[in-house]
């Protein structure tokens, strides 16, 4: 079984979608092992989004990973990264079709309700920020 680490972002908490996304998570087959809800800070973010940092939209970006709790997960499946990073739909919420988490639910593509790692090893890494070593 792979495993992931996804993480609802502040706005997906603050509409009160977590349920609905977390049921489409179970619906589609994936199990979810672990799971906390967190306060992010910048330090956690500028390690986080480090491949971001230099661009002109990060502050933008801490503003709002910092405007209220995420929910971290730890997610398994077959092909958990690739099935999930479907599910969630492309971050461009312009991008995401209907029938996506971003495509029915994203307003922007900052503002983009849910996070997944981009591939097992990423996927590893960032279960290890966000968990310690399970």
């Amino acid at each position: 079984m792979e495993r992931t680490y996804i993480m609802l972002k502040p706005d997906a908490l603050q509409r009160g979608l977590s349920g609905e996304i977390l049921a489409r998570i179970e619906r589609k087959g994936y199990r979810i092992t672990h799971m906390k809800t967190m306060q992010l800070d910048e330090a956690i973010l500028r390690e986080h989004y480090a491949h971001i940092a230099d661009k002109p939209f990060f502050p933008e970006t801490v503003t709002y990973m910092v405007s209220g709790p995420v929910l971290a997960m730890v997610v398994e499946g077959e092909n958990a990264v690739r099935g999930l990073r479907m599910l969630m739909g492309p971050t461009k919420f312009e991008d995401a079709q209907p029938g996506t988490i971003r495509g029915d639910f994203a307003h922007s593509t900052t503002y983009n309700i849910i996070h997944g790692s981009d591939s097992p090893e990423n996927a590893e890494i960032e279960i290890r920020r966000f968990f310690g070593d399970l």
